[in-house]
């Protein structure tokens, strides 16, 4: 382990930390999986809900897991080795860095299968190859795109060629300057998407769909599943926010930073959602279309507007940045890891653990197309790695985080690195009761326990 806490460098200013670390928080999350959420659960009164929960759980969980990577300066593994130590607790505490490290790495595994398609429906729309298509062809370009071995293996492996280059550059030269580029032209796709949903037929019953609150539709099931969104639209309890932290400089306020990198994410939620439900509404499609909806039903509805194939094919860019600068905060805890315990190179780093990445991908790729028959207690290899990591050791990492946050670390320690004044006792009922709590209920739902 290196005794340099400076060994991986620094964000060169706090703006691009926020900008780093929104990039690691948005990401498909935002873009594919809380719209349909959304769509399946009421639109507003749902969107009012999530919000409520960013703000009460996925704040205060930020902000520790940021105020933990600073103060400890390494990769989570190490981080909690070391604060563990410093709060006089048992090392077992870096079970909490394992669980990140382990997590980000599993999950980018198939989220670069997933990734794969976006960089594929973009080809398909430049390429004209989406124009005029009806419901069935739609959705047979999608299964025959899931059923293609081949075709998914290229861009999985376009996709991870990618991180791993845009890694081996560094902290400066890769991770921040990548993220300078990508999140600003997010924001900005965004944007045009929006304008454009403005112009369409069904603008103003896609904005009454998603903010005029109906909360007779609001369930208990409601409630968790917007508790789990805000939980993992932060990519919280990963590693990467911790990793992110520990290249903050001393002299940034984690709490700001946290409330805008929060604001932006939901923001960018939001927004993804004003772009695709007028557009759904505008060809008639059903709101709830599940994790089809950008796969199957945008497509479509794209496909039969003026001037669909360049927004459509501004839409899927605009899925490759989110899911690419999530990529590079998934797997860089452990490259933190093992240039500190192995004393790798950056590019040795990278290069190893993206290969090993890659290399566990071809057991989603199987899932997909049939290849892998492998299955354990009904669930394939990618239904597997998703419910261990999203079920299990993503909301197991958010409870050990707020509580060594809250409880462990000492206050005076916490008080020092969060700077909240006035505010830190609000943080404190957060970190200590409120998001623990929910997280759990969020944990004991996935296992069936609730």
């Amino acid at each position: 382990m290196s005794e340099s806490p400076q060994h991986h460098g620094q964000w060169s200013s706090r703006i691009a930390f926020i900008i780093a670390a929104s990039g690691s928080a948005i990401g498909l999350g935002n873009i594919w999986k809380f719209p349909y959420l959304l769509g399946e659960n009421g639109g507003g009164a749902f969107v009012l809900v999530y919000i409520a929960c960013v703000i009460g759980i996925g704040l205060p969980i930020m902000m520790a897991e940021t105020m933990i990577g600073r103060r400890g300066q390494r990769s989570p593994i190490h981080t909690m080795t070391v604060l563990a130590k410093e709060a006089k607790a048992t090392p077992l505490w870096q079970i909490a860095g394992w669980l990140g490290v382990l997590a980000g790495f599993l999950i980018l595994s198939y989220y670069s299968v997933i990734a794969g398609w976006s960089m594929a429906y973009l080809f398909k729309m430049v390429g004209g190859f989406m124009d005029q298509v009806g419901p069935e062809e739609a959705q047979q370009v999608f299964m025959d795109l899931k059923a293609a071995a081949d075709v998914q293996l290229v861009w999985h492996s376009l996709f991870m060629a990618l991180t791993t280059a845009i890694l081996m550059k560094g902290l400066t030269e890769g991770i921040e300057r990548v993220t300078r580029v990508m999140i600003p032209s997010l924001f900005l796709m965004l944007l045009a998407l929006d304008v454009y949903a403005a112009t369409t037929p069904g603008f103003w019953e896609g904005m009454t769909f998603l903010f005029k609150p109906d909360f007779s539709k609001i369930t208990p099931d409601s409630l968790l599943i917007a508790m789990g969104q805000a939980f993992f639209s932060l990519g919280l309890g990963m590693g990467s926010i911790m990793i992110y932290g520990a290249y903050l400089p001393k002299n940034v306020s984690i709490g700001r930073s946290s409330v805008i990198v929060s604001i932006a994410d939901t923001a960018v939620a939001l927004m993804a959602g004003i772009a695709i439900f007028p557009v759904v509404f505008s060809n008639h499609l059903p709101p709830s279309m599940g994790p089809g909806l950008i796969f199957e039903t945008l497509p479509l509805a794209f496909s039969h507007m003026p001037l669909g194939a360049l927004f459509g094919s501004l839409f899927f860019l605009l899925v490759f940045f989110a899911a690419i600068t999530s990529a590079i905060a998934l797997i860089e805890p452990a490259i933190a890891y093992l240039i500190e315990t192995f004393d790798y190179s950056r590019q040795k780093a990278s290069a190893i653990a993206c290969g090993v990445c890659w290399f566990l991908g071809l057991g989603t790729l199987g899932s997909f197309t049939g290849g892998n028959q492998w299955q354990w207690h009904g669930k394939t290899f990618f239904e597997l790695i998703d419910f261990v990591t999203a079920d299990v050791m993503l909301p197991l990492g958010g409870i050990l985080i707020a509580v060594f946050a809250g409880w462990v670390m000492k206050e005076k320690v916490s008080a020092a690195e969060l700077d909240l004044g006035r505010y830190l006792r609000y943080w404190q009922i957060g970190s200590r009761y409120i998001a623990p709590l929910a997280v759990t209920l969020i944990l004991l739902k996935a296992l069936g326990l609730f």
